[in-house]
């Protein structure tokens, strides 16, 4: 337990980390710019390429098979937000633990300093390492778009939205030493870790779960930053100086807010969906039975 300590929260590199537009990569405006034109054009690119050009010509209906590709992702996904919620969760302990006589001037406890940073903050040392490695894995997610758009022919305008305002995110968390990233880290990666693992879990073969798993998790990931976000607003009128990068934070809940409402609005037509789908199958069965009933006689 010692040396994941260490190598974790210990190490020189994540104690001595400081966010820098000249010493981090990917740490600028123009980089996160390019980065998420460049996806939302590949996109819609490769979409319609395939959509107008590569399937009529191959004359297929359907998309084509990726093989191991997307396991291999969903699992590498998981295994690495599995690492960023161990490591943020010791590291804000340390920090904890390292501040606390100093949070005794100004009367904040570890409740409210999970939830609001003083006025002043840096973007430095434990936290704001593992953030800025949540926010590099963000890139990494951007390949599920690809994956559904090459397998399925499908790209979704709600996709395209929240990968690139996720992003964006966690990049203002860094920038303006933001409020409220720590629990939004641990609460994202440890969803990340189960709905990736599931992912992988079903995509070698294995028998996945009888009700949709994956879009119940980001429902109640969702639940869960909004009570946040009103934690935040919370403790940031009451308490006094405010809570520091509230001006990013309120950006932040913008963007959570269209998210929310376009989930909102693809978990009732998933749902709607599922229960014609059901109603459908319940039909046919009982025609077919009353058809060898009717044939028993």
């Amino acid at each position: 337990m010692t040396v994941i300590t260490y190598w974790l929260t210990e190490h020189p590199t994540i104690v001595n980390f400081r966010w820098s537009p000249t010493q981090s990569y990917a740490a600028t405006w123009s980089f996160l710019f390019t980065a998420v034109s460049f996806y939302v054009i590949s996109a819609v690119t490769l979409h319609l390429l395939l959509l107008l050009v590569i399937l009529p010509l191959c004359h297929r209906r359907r998309g084509f098979s990726l093989g191991f590709i997307p396991a291999l992702h969903s699992l590498t996904v998981s295994i690495i937000s599995a690492v960023i919620f161990v490591g943020i969760l010791l590291s804000a302990a340390a920090e904890i633990r390292d501040t606390r006589w100093l949070w005794r001037r100004t009367r904040t406890t570890a409740l409210q300093w999970f939830l609001c940073f003083p006025v002043g903050t840096r973007a430095s040392g434990r936290v704001f390492f593992w953030s800025y490695l949540f926010y590099l894995s963000r890139y990494l997610h951007l390949f599920r778009t690809f994956f559904s758009v090459i397998r399925r022919r499908k790209l979704s305008f709600f996709q395209l939205i929240n990968q690139s305002s996720l992003l964006c995110i966690s990049f203002l968390w860094l920038e303006y030493s933001q409020s409220f990233q720590v629990a939004a880290i641990l609460l994202t990666t440890v969803s990340y870790a189960v709905v990736y693992g599931y992912r992988f879990w079903t995509e070698i073969g294995l028998r996945g779960a009888c009700y949709p798993f994956v879009v119940n998790c980001q429902a109640i990931l969702l639940g869960c930053m909004t009570v946040c976000h009103v934690g935040v607003l919370c403790i940031h009128l009451v308490k006094r100086g405010g809570c520091n990068g509230i001006g990013a934070w309120l950006f932040n809940s913008v963007l959570n807010a269209v998210i929310s409402l376009l989930y909102l609005k693809f978990y009732c037509k998933t749902r709607s969906m599922r229960t014609t789908k059901a109603k459908h199958t319940t039909t046919s069965k009982s025609c077919k039975e009353n058809e060898k009933v009717r044939l028993a006689s």
